[in-house]
């Protein structure tokens, strides 16, 4: 039906190479993007604006983006399936070595009109050409670069950063944006997307010490803070999804200018609403409607170096969002995990497959002679969970409701303190109120309230439950 797999392995398969000033699929030679001549590298800078509406106000601004340019286009056509295999007899794109397929011949007209280096043995099935949707981008790999990019910017890791001395220079060229300009030693103002030395402490500290997740949900990121060299290492896929969806609403509030943080806000909360369980057809819109206004946002604070091609692609995330539906079903984590369960059975690094064949029938046996075991024999199966102690369950000769037969133990270090007469008030109403026997009467409660205060809010009797029940 279609092909998931990262932008690498999409040019493989596709047949169209995603390196380059074409390096877009959807795009392909109706794009924008350009060279900079002192990053050395492809540019999807003011790429965006095309995206927006005829009439918004954007396409007529001269100053935020590129120089003096105002921008009438629209945004590029859907190519489908004929227009492709026209191109590829146009160009001559086949599978044989004369005419390029084996990847080293160079195709006519080849990183000028078209970045086609092969035709895709897909193209043999015959409903191939009437797919809508034939590979998926990935958004595991695409935000957690899109994520890196930013985060790396805005804490200035060098190395890392988009923001130095090259980028600076092609400032000059492209925008106007004297703020920003340097010299050629590399002095000149700071820029306002990035965070002060001074700034970064109170960061790490809030990841450090208040970030908290119900465990299980993400690792813990205080041990991703590195305070020597101001940055966040060691970050897996998933942990940057968390912190771009949850955390980047809120992380910069106070740490960057008002336009800078919603900027970035902005981009979390559009992955945050891509990654969704369901879709509507108004969120989808309104995903397709937000994601260009997004992108030039980031082009009115971001320097030109920063935007490339990962950061074009979610451009193309809502439609492919309409005609395949929620990412989770195509995105890489499922195949990723399983990888790692894969590499963990090679043994002999020269005999890969063989390693993999030979762990998993021990596994598969394994799995099948655990249930002749006795029952006292401990097996992966029988495994006791994470957070099983040993303690066994009290008896009591008497009904004693559910919520308080759990046996209390202690978790961390011990520590005394003296509770205050609110939060012991607190607590009572919490176990009364979600202790299932308790239930009647807090409908008992409340129907006395109704009777006794017939105009009363819901918000009014549920501050009165709060108040008054545990006293009751």
């Amino acid at each position: 039906m279609w092909t998931i797999s990262d932008f690498p392995a999409y040019g493989m398969l596709s047949g169209w190479t995603i390196h380059g000033r074409l390096a877009c699929p959807h795009c392909q030679d109706n794009t924008d993007a350009f060279w900079l001549t002192h990053g050395r590298k492809s540019s999807w800078f003011d790429c965006h604006r095309r995206f927006l509406g005829s009439n918004h106000v954007y396409r007529r601004n001269k100053r935020s983006f590129r120089k003096n340019k105002v921008v009438r286009d629209g945004p590029p056509p859907v190519y489908d399936g004929n227009y492709l295999l026209q191109l590829f007899s146009d160009f001559y794109v086949v599978e044989t070595a004369q005419c390029g397929g084996n990847g080293h011949d160079r195709i006519d007209g080849y990183g000028e009109q078209h970045n086609w280096h092969k035709k895709s043995i897909f193209w043999e099935l015959p409903y191939w050409k009437d797919q809508l949707l034939r590979h998926n981008f990935d958004v595991m790999h695409i935000e957690k670069n899109f994520f890196e990019n930013i985060i790396n910017t805005v804490l200035n890791v060098q190395g890392k950063t988009k923001d130095n001395l090259k980028s600076r220079l092609n400032l000059v060229d492209i925008c106007h944006r004297p703020h920003q300009h340097v010299d050629e030693l590399g002095r000149g103002p700071f820029p306002e997307f990035r965070l002060h030395p001074a700034q970064k402490s109170p960061f790490f500290d809030w990841i450090q010490s208040s970030v908290k997740f119900p465990d299980g949900y993400v690792s813990y990121l205080g041990n991703c803070v590195d305070d020597t060299s101001g940055q966040l290492f060691g970050l897996k896929s998933h942990d940057c999804h968390v912190i771009m969806g949850i955390l980047f609403p809120f992380a910069f509030t106070e740490l960057l200018p008002r336009e800078v943080h919603k900027a970035i806000a902005d981009v979390g909360a559009f992955f945050r609403d891509l990654c969704s369980r369901s879709f509507t057809e108004g969120g989808l819109q309104t995903l397709d409607a937000n994601i260009p206004l997004i992108l030039c946002n980031l082009e009115k604070i971001f320097p030109p170096s920063f935007f490339d091609v990962m950061e074009h692609l979610p451009i193309h995330l809502p439609r492919e969002a309409r005609l395949g539906g929620p990412v989770q079903y195509r995105w890489m984590y499922q195949f990723e995990r399983y990888m790692f369960h894969l590499k963990k059975k090679v043994k002999n690094l020269s005999k890969v497959e063989r390693s993999i064949v030979a762990q998993s029938l021990n596994e598969e046996t394994s799995n099948f002679t655990q249930y002749y075991f006795a029952p006292n024999i401990q097996t992966k199966a029988r495994r006791p969970g994470r957070y099983d102690d040993g303690g066994r369950r009290p008896f009591y000769h008497s009904y004693v409701p559910g919520i308080f037969q759990e046996i209390g133990r202690f978790s961390g270090k011990r520590k005394g303190i003296w509770l205050t007469e609110q939060e012991v008030s607190h607590i009572h109403t919490y176990i009364l109120r979600n202790c299932e026997d308790i239930l009647p009467y807090e409908s008992i409660f409340a129907n006395q309230a109704r009777e006794a205060h017939a105009d009363i809010s819901d918000q009014a009797l549920e501050e009165m439950k709060q108040e008054l029940f545990a006293k009751c």
